[in-house]
């Protein structure tokens, strides 16, 4: 009963444009035709280790009735809403604040709410696992490294120790930037590099105690109003007070400067489907390599995404390695390759 989710879901996926834009963003899309949303099957992954009351969802407030809309089981209260972007530090510790005026002892478990799993039960094996390392180090702070199946240049890298065989636990050496191609060849090959997943597990007083030491002037932000989590004023402090918390990562702020952080290596069929690249790869495929979505006729095309809006006809004839994409009025059409300018093509919209 003490142990707790935070699903972070305030970014707007802007990379997934135009599936995802600021009024129906990427974490509320089934854009894996599941019949699921991201954030919806994030909970379902989390819910034989949480209680459905010990779920917090930290977004935007224009999200929340999104939120609940798409996970009815939580209430009102349980959806905490920014009123400004400052990246994950300030999320998490926002939510922190508030889970530590209800239960000061709390295992915490901190997840994107945008993230693809395929082996749930070996998923679900490691995050108890990592709450049973935490009942032993309850000042360790935790994060799940994958085991890297390619040479991914779009991820952070964790480095451990090399060792003939690792435990199941291992203490983290060094977090990695995001590398260029022949480093990330490099890491796949020294074997001791697993990817950063952006899944964090720690003990309440763990990351209050990193929190202090390594981001105090955040801490100063929101002690000012700590009588105030958990209680009707909350909201009105968090919207005058948050925007003055520094704009950091929980990466940056914390993780990569504390000496006390574990991984543990996992391989559960994980991807942040963070680009339309990953979903291609995740995506079923016809014969000639291309991912149909849609009402969609498709004419000499190979390896090409082509995802069309319901109530929406499409042909597309003669395209190689394409991305052709259509939601609410807005058409995408480019290179897989060129799929990373997306974010500043969009920009030249507004």
């Amino acid at each position: 009963m003490n142990n707790y989710c935070i699903i972070m879901a305030g970014g707007i996926g802007s990379r997934f444009w135009p599936l995802s834009k600021d009024n129906y963003p990427k974490q509320f899309l089934d854009i894996l035709g599941t019949g699921k949303s991201f954030i919806r099957s994030t909970y379902e992954r989390f819910s034989p280790v949480i209680p459905d009351e010990n779920f917090l969802v930290v977004t935007n407030k224009a999200y929340k009735h999104l939120v609940l809309e798409h996970l009815p089981m939580l209430k009102p209260n349980q959806v905490l809403c920014e009123p400004a972007r400052r990246n994950t530090a300030p999320c998490i510790a926002y939510a922190a604040y508030h889970i530590q005026s209800r239960c000061k002892e709390a295992n915490i478990v901190v997840t994107p709410a945008d993230h693809l799993v395929t082996n749930e039960v070996e998923f679900q094996r490691i995050i108890r696992l990592g709450f049973d390392f935490l009942s032993q180090n309850p000042e360790a702070l935790m994060t799940i490294g994958i085991k890297p199946s390619r040479p991914e240049t779009g991820y952070g890298y964790i480095q451990v120790p090399k060792q003939d065989t690792l435990p199941e636990v291992v203490k983290v050496e060094r977090f990695k930037e995001k590398p260029d191609y022949d480093t990330a060849v490099k890491f796949v090959e020294e074997g001791n590099y697993f990817w950063n997943s952006g899944i964090f597990l720690w003990t309440m007083d763990g990351i209050m105690q990193a929190f202090r030491q390594y981001l105090p002037e955040m801490v100063g932000v929101f002690d000012k109003g700590v009588q105030t989590f958990g209680t009707p004023k909350e909201q009105d402090f968090i919207n005058d007070h948050f925007v003055d918390c520094p704009n950091i990562s929980i990466d940056y702020g914390v993780m990569e400067k504390s000496p006390n952080t574990y991984t543990i290596p996992a391989d559960f069929g994980w991807s942040d489907i963070g680009t339309w690249g990953s979903l291609f790869t995740h995506a079923k495929k016809d014969d000639s390599g291309n991912a149909l979505r849609g009402k969609v006729v498709s004419v000499d095309n190979k390896n090409t995404i082509i995802n069309i809006e319901e109530g929406t006809e499409a042909v597309v004839e003669g395209l190689e390695d394409y991305l052709v994409a259509y939601r609410d009025h807005s058409l995408l059409v480019c290179r897989l390759h060129n799929e990373q300018q997306i974010k500043i093509w969009i920009e030249g919209l507004k």
